[in-house]
Formats: structure tokens, sequence, C-alpha cells
């Protein structure tokens, strides 16, 4: 699946990695792209934005800052779009990549900044121009959800002729993409700064 890759402007010092999540899966694909980088030498720690928000200091000192944050109800988290606002707010902000966990990548030709509308609405807004935009499907997950998230969920899947039967499951995050990600977090993270000891 294809990946958009950007330019990077010369960056600082560390990796930071941000999740926002409601039902857990933005959490498990920050922990993958975590284990894949540690595996390359690259130590990295996942945050979880709704206990851990960074101070403008703290983002601004990134050498590549990454994001992952999931999509509710067509719209990223409010920790997610907090983040966004943030590092939009820098005078002289790192480099960025950018995951969007949602449903709608599950489709064909939805998991790109240009082919998602999620993605593409929040890049336009905060007016982002991140080094890594890429949208993961994420987890179909009917029992888990309390009645009131089931039927909007099952009332989205109508519209988008999706599954609707209540004890359905199905997981959509594509691993291998996430490990494809991985790998050009790490690339993006060694030409943005000097070679690590």
């Amino acid at each position: 699946m294809p990946l958009s890759l950007n330019p990077l402007p010369h960056a600082n010092r560390n990796m930071q990695l941000y999740y926002a999540t409601h039902d857990g899966q933005a959490r498990r694909v920050a922990e993958r792209i975590a284990s894949r980088l540690v595996e390359r030498g690259i130590a990295v720690s996942p945050q979880n934005l709704a206990t851990r928000f960074p101070t403008a200091e703290k983002l601004a000192e990134a050498r590549l800052a990454t994001i992952v944050s999931a999509v509710r109800y067509g719209r990223h988290l409010p920790e997610g779009r907090r983040f966004l606002s943030l590092y939009r707010s820098l005078r002289a902000p790192p480099p960025l990549a950018f995951l969007s966990v949602c449903l709608a990548a599950r489709k064909p030709g939805r998991d790109t900044a240009e082919g998602n509308p999620y993605l593409r609405k929040a890049l336009v807004r905060y007016r982002l121009a991140p080094a890594l935009a890429l949208a993961v499907a994420g987890r179909l997950d009917y029992p888990r959800y309390s009645w009131l998230d089931r039927q909007m969920i099952r009332l989205i899947m109508t519209l988008t002729h999706g599954p609707t039967d209540p004890a359905t499951t199905i997981e959509y995050t594509a691993w291998n993409v996430v490990d494809d990600a991985a790998l050009k977090i790490g690339e993006l993270y060694d030409r943005s700064g000097p070679s690590r000891s």
C-alpha cells in the first residue's frame, strides 16, 4: 500500500511517539511501531496523549515526532487534535509522521492522505505537511462497544456497506503495513539528524 513521503527539514535530538486511542487499536499500532524501531536500535516508548501530553518545549526538542491517532465518528480524538494544534504552533517543529487509525482505511485507496477524508481534513485544518502521512485500518469489535457506540457504528457501517451484525469482530489492521510504516519512520529518523552512536 502506498506511503506518502516528503523531504525532511533539519531536526534535533530524539524520537517521540505519541498515540490517542479510544478502544486500544491506536495504542496497539503505536506499540508495534515502537517494537520495530527498537529492533533497529532506536529507543522509543509510546506515550498516551490522554495521560502524558507533551509540553511545547519537549515536542520542539524531538528529532522526529510520530503521532498515531484514532478517528471516532469522523474526527480524530480530542487529544490527537490538541497534539496537532500544539505541533502547528511550534516555531520550528520537528519532522512529523502522522498515522490515522480508522475503519474507513479498510477500503482500497482510503489509506493515503489523498484518499482518506479524515486524514486529508486534518492535514488541511492544521496546515500540515508531514514527512509521512498514512491511514491505517482499525478493528471492528461490536461486542466491546457500549450500546450507543454499537448503534452508531452499525449505522456508519450500513452507510458504508460494512458488517452490521452486532456479534462481529474483525481485525482490519494490516500489520505488514504498520511494519512498513515503522521502517519508513526509522529511515526518516536516520535522515533527520546525525548518526546514532
